[in-house]
């Protein structure tokens, strides 16, 4: 629902504050409608069923992948479209917590960054969404969670510890960047552990916006950064991302290690593997040259000490197996993704291998858009 416009109205009507409170407390918890909030008086919940939507989104379409995966597609009061998912994830054997479900979330309608290998860069941007808006992509995946826990409750052979986990964690790496839109972005962060997700399970990915990484670093609030590198050089980068030309790799990586010592959270590197663009050995070497730890001088007969050793990064790198797009470029192989994970490990940076979820519906990273947007 849109926050704002509930304050207003309970205060029209002459409402206590606790009111707002209350209704926020059943629809962060996964109430589906007005009608459910059984410690509001009758008269107030038909009155917000009449003049304030549950929802500032209206559910287009909604698709579910072989894996679990589940996007959605919506559409604002005003027509804009944009989309979210859900990823869901078992747990490792000898575990039962549920398994984690992560949210990926838009912070715009499309995008005014035209990266050549991302599906939302070649959707028209339309605008900025409001906190409301991004707040209920989130509500909409805890009401569809809770809705298939009460389901399973009802299962009399349903065993202990079975039941699938509330919403754990929240990336912001759906549609837009989320640095331009920052105020909305942290509006929405505040209320997500409402939802279930801690703020040190939200991460905000940017492709390497400056002001915003640098505001992101005074932040109150413990969020980790990610950050859309896909090049360790600045020709290939401005090549594959125009905005490096705005703000290059230096900057980037020096607002990114400030980051660091400002919070002391590592900062995730999301590299997306292209066919001979950008997986070749020595592209991998000079990402672990960019992200290894400055080296003090070395003291003039003193022994050369081997790559990386004893040099922690503050960099994760995520390597990600390129998802098609009606881009020109295809995705490394498999042997090719394990071969650069092994150059980064040598050196001493520690790198994982993306999961790909949801790809049968368009839904995997890189894939979010709108036809004819």
């Amino acid at each position: 629902m849109d926050l704002q416009l509930l304050d207003q109205m309970l205060a029209a009507r002459g409402e206590p504050p606790f009111r707002a409170r209350q209704v926020w407390a059943w629809t962060a918890g996964g109430a589906s409608g007005y009608e459910q909030m059984t410690n509001l008086p009758r008269a107030l919940r038909e009155a917000l069923a009449r003049e304030l939507p549950f929802s500032s989104l209206t559910l287009a379409q909604e698709a579910h992948a072989s894996d679990g995966t589940v996007k959605a597609l919506f559409r604002t009061a005003d027509g804009r479209p944009l989309e979210a998912v859900l990823m869901r994830y078992r747990d490792p054997p000898g575990r039962r917590t549920g398994g984690r479900r992560s949210i990926c979330v838009s912070s715009q309608s499309g995008c005014p960054l035209t990266c050549g290998f991302c599906a939302t860069g070649s959707m028209r941007f339309a605008r900025n969404l409001t906190a409301s808006e991004i707040i209920e992509q989130a509500l909409h995946f805890r009401r569809l969670e809770e809705s298939a826990r009460r389901d399973i409750r009802t299962r009399p052979s349903t065993p202990n510890g079975a039941l699938p986990a509330p919403l754990t964690h929240c990336v912001f790496m759906g549609m837009g960047e989320p640095m331009l839109n920052l105020d909305a972005v942290l509006a929405a962060c505040e209320r997500l552990p409402e939802v279930g997700i801690a703020h040190r399970r939200t991460t905000i990915s940017t492709v390497g916006w400056i002001p915003g990484i640098e505001r992101l670093a005074e932040c109150s609030m413990p969020l980790r950064l990610a950050l859309s590198l896909h090049a360790a050089d600045d020709a290939l980068r401005s090549e594959l991302m125009p905005v490096n030309e705005r703000f290059g790799l230096s900057e980037v990586i020096e607002a990114c290690r400030a980051f660091y010592a400002r919070k002391r959270r590592r900062v995730f590197v999301e590299y997306v593997m292209l066919a001979g663009v950008n997986d070749r050995y020595e592209q991998a070497l000079a990402l672990a040259r960019l992200l290894l730890p400055r080296t003090p001088a070395r003291p003039p007969g003193a022994p050369r000490s081997q790559a990386g050793a004893g040099r922690a990064s503050i960099f994760k790198v995520n390597l990600i197996p390129y998802n098609p797009t009606d881009s020109p470029y295809e995705g490394s192989s498999r042997e090719a993704i394990a071969a650069f994970a092994a150059v980064l490990a040598r050196h001493g940076i520690d790198a994982t291998v993306r999961l790909t979820r949801g790809r049968d519906i368009a839904a995997a990273c890189g894939q979010l858009a709108v036809r004819g947007a």
